[in-house]
């Protein structure tokens, strides 16, 4: 058999002077992208993180305690107890990943640039809201108030006007950063994000208090039918009777009274923990958290790294001897012991934690930026912004950081698995966020009170952490090695 050859095409001189013939060059991030997807330890690592991802934001509609159907025996009637005690993030989060796939991936007239951009900024203004919002209904509803104050917060216009105001404030803070040229497409995407935050918000303004277990006993007493979903146990659900079940084990083998009955054949995949908390859906509810955490602190570290790197490398002079002497200041803080001291002294949740190493580990961010800067600050772009007015916010972020930002990219796929890393270490000493699963506290369950090893509170949320953070940092080393012209070359 002889292999078909593909056709020669001749073409003259001018022809070619013209490009015909000539491929289209890739740009600099899509030759970058290709580079890494052309590695198969960095597409493993891009699918396990796209797997946490997806579990973070669809966690509480894989794993829940609710019914996804609750039918009355004697009377017929349904309802849906799981849609029913959905929070406002939870909400937000599934419309934000039903809409935000298709609008990033979909072929449209708009750049694919300027639309994740667009969808990082409606992410940052309804994540705000959300926690701005959550924030005065816990001050108004705090028993430190006056009575009429907390009477207030109770009613239905005050969920609405609370909400309302909170989200016009940061759509206005959004009208200024939005990545649409036209003033028209930015106020559309504004009011639309607003619109939304406020209505989740004001229907779930006040947490609903149910007792999950009392879906089960209703099904084996008959009373109702139930339709769950995949995981049908709460992170937070469980009895002291159930404690340290194994994998595999059915609820009626722990509590006879259920045997014979349809919740009585329920399993618990994973076993439970020590206070009988289902561990498959802690572990489900925990990339949430660990995802989070991850992602938010880097953000905030990449902000104020680039922001304070950015001045150190463009002055240059006394102004980067002052800031560099601040980053080794920030430098030579031990951050976990520093998350620790805190967890002793201030509130022990989420946004502490979030601001604490946003606030500590941005000074790898800060170097790399300077040492951008220096190398750009001669360029005859940058002297030319510089020749025609333009302000320093602009010749800094708009022309600079662009040409800049490469090496803080990739440093801060190293920094979301340290910021995980971290979290887990506190949550292994009884130190991380309360009321929240986390990986590092199923692990801590894996030798209790008694002394005992549980090998499936180790193997799971240890194996989770694990592949996570080396996800991450393949995906780092991936991203590097695409982007540096002199690795690339001695890998040829």
């Amino acid at each position: 058999m002889t292999s078909k050859r593909p056709e020669l095409r001749v073409i003259s001189g001018i022809d070619a002077m013209r490009g015909v013939g000539a491929t289209e060059p890739k740009g600099f991030w899509a030759d970058a992208w290709s580079r890494v997807l052309g590695r198969t330890g960095a597409i493993i690592a891009l699918g396990w993180i796209g797997v946490i991802a997806f579990l973070a934001i669809f966690a509480p509609l894989l794993a829940s305690g609710h019914p996804l159907v609750l039918t009355d025996t004697a009377t017929g009637t349904r309802s849906w107890p799981l849609f029913d005690n959905l929070s406002a993030s939870d909400l937000l989060l599934v419309i934000g990943a039903v809409v935000g796939v298709p609008w990033v991936s979909f072929p449209l007239r708009i750049a694919r640039s300027t639309r994740l951009a667009a969808l990082l900024i409606a992410g940052l203004q309804a994540g705000l809201t959300v926690v701005a919002s959550v924030g005065v209904a816990e001050w108004f509803g705090s028993p430190a108030r006056d009575l009429a104050l907390r009477q207030a917060s109770r009613e239905a216009w005050f969920a609405w006007a609370a909400s309302g105001g909170v989200a016009l404030l940061f759509a206005l803070a959004a009208m200024f950063v939005s990545p649409f040229a036209s003033r028209a497409a930015r106020l559309v995407q504004v009011l639309i994000v607003a619109a939304l935050c406020v209505v989740c918000l004001s229907q779930r303004w006040t947490p609903a208090l149910v007792d999950v277990d009392r879906y089960s006993e209703l099904e084996a007493s008959g009373a109702a039918t139930a339709i769950y979903t995949l995981v049908p146990w709460s992170p937070t659900q469980g009895r002291t009777s159930l404690n340290l079940v194994p994998p595999g084990t059915r609820l009626a083998d722990k509590l006879p009274a259920f045997e014979g009955t349809v919740p009585g054949e329920r399993r618990f995949v994973m076993g439970t923990d020590n206070v009988g908390r289902d561990a498959l859906s802690q572990m489900l509810h925990a990339c949430r958290l660990s995802i989070s955490i991850g992602i938010v602190s880097t953000g905030l570290a990449v902000l104020i790294g680039v922001s304070v790197g950015a001045l150190m490398g463009y002055f240059g002079g006394k102004v980067d001897l002052i800031f560099f002497r601040v980053v080794e200041i920030f430098m030579a803080i031990p951050v976990l012991f520093l998350l620790i001291v805190a967890a002793g002294v201030l509130p022990r949740n989420t946004y502490v934690m979030m601001a604490i190493i946003g606030c500590v580990t941005w000074t790898g961010a800060a170097r790399f930026t300077r040492a951008e800067f220096l190398k750009l600050r001669s360029q005859d772009f940058v002297q030319s912004a510089r020749a025609a007015g333009l302000p320093l916010r602009s010749i800094l972020f708009r022309h600079m950081l662009p040409n800049g930002v490469t090496p803080v990219l990739v440093d801060s796929s190293f920094a979301v698995a340290a910021a995980i890393t971290f979290e887990a270490t506190l949550s292994f000493l009884g130190l991380g966020p309360e009321g929240q699963p986390s990986w590092g506290q199923l692990l801590a369950s894996a030798t209790g009170a008694t002394g005992l090893f549980n090998w499936w509170l180790a193997i799971f949320p240890g194996l989770a952490i694990f592949l996570t953070v080396l996800s991450y940092n393949v995906l780092g080393e991936a991203l590097r090695d695409a982007i540096d012209p002199k690795l690339r070359k001695a890998a040829q």
